[in-house]
């Protein structure tokens, strides 16, 4: 997702607006841009350090592991949430990083009933060995009590991915490579996200 002042973020929140502002043109030698921006915006990971006390932090979690073999799931027939049964309709490849593609992607504005990820859903990429989860939305959950999808996957080891856009990406088999930035302790990083095509 594009870094903007006027960019979509989670539930609208004004303080998780990114803040870009010029502290010095080029009138002046040289023009210097400042971005004051929350973690969780845009394109991100999620550290197990955001909902678990003395967890991983999302560099630790990431190491430097920055390729993955993935697979993008079309589950855009989920009009609420993505729960076990929606999944089971799907073959999930142990190992590979899951990046879930659903009517989200086709609306660059916060809808506050976005489609995500339900706890049942969580438990059945757990069972799948799945090396991480993606989503087309700024939150893989919506106001679930204790945060149980979050939970279920970093107890797990499981990476999330929030903030994709899968628009014009058709469901099949990626390379997925990320360039996340280099924050020791945070409990999010900020990523440019690529998929490669087999073949490519």
């Amino acid at each position: 997702m594009p870094i903007t002042n006027e960019m979509s973020v989670y539930k609208n929140k004004p303080d998780k607006k990114p803040l870009i502002s010029i502290e010095q043109t080029i009138e002046h030698g040289a023009q210097e841009t400042r971005l004051d921006m929350n973690l969780h915006t845009g394109t991100h990971f999620d550290g197990p350090n955001h909902m678990i006390k003395d967890a991983f932090s999302a560099d630790q979690q990431l190491g430097t592991q920055f390729v993955f073999a993935a697979q993008v799931l079309d589950v855009s027939d989920a009009l609420e949430a993505i729960d076990a049964t929606v999944l089971e309709t799907k073959t999930i490849s142990p190992g590979k990083f899951i990046l879930l593609k659903t009517t989200n992607s086709s609306d660059e504005t916060f809808d506050p009933r976005f489609v995500y990820l339900e706890k049942t859903g969580a438990q059945k990429l757990v069972q799948a060995h799945v090396a991480g989860v993606g989503i087309d939305a700024l939150g893989i959950e919506r106001d679930q009590p204790e945060h149980e999808t979050h939970r279920m996957l970093m107890q797990n080891n499981v990476r999330i991915l929030e903030g994709l856009r899968l628009a014009h990406v058709p469901e099949g088999n990626y390379t997925l490579v990320v360039a996340p930035l280099s924050i020791p302790g945070s409990d999010a990083t900020p990523v440019r996200a690529f998929l490669i095509s087999e073949g490519d």
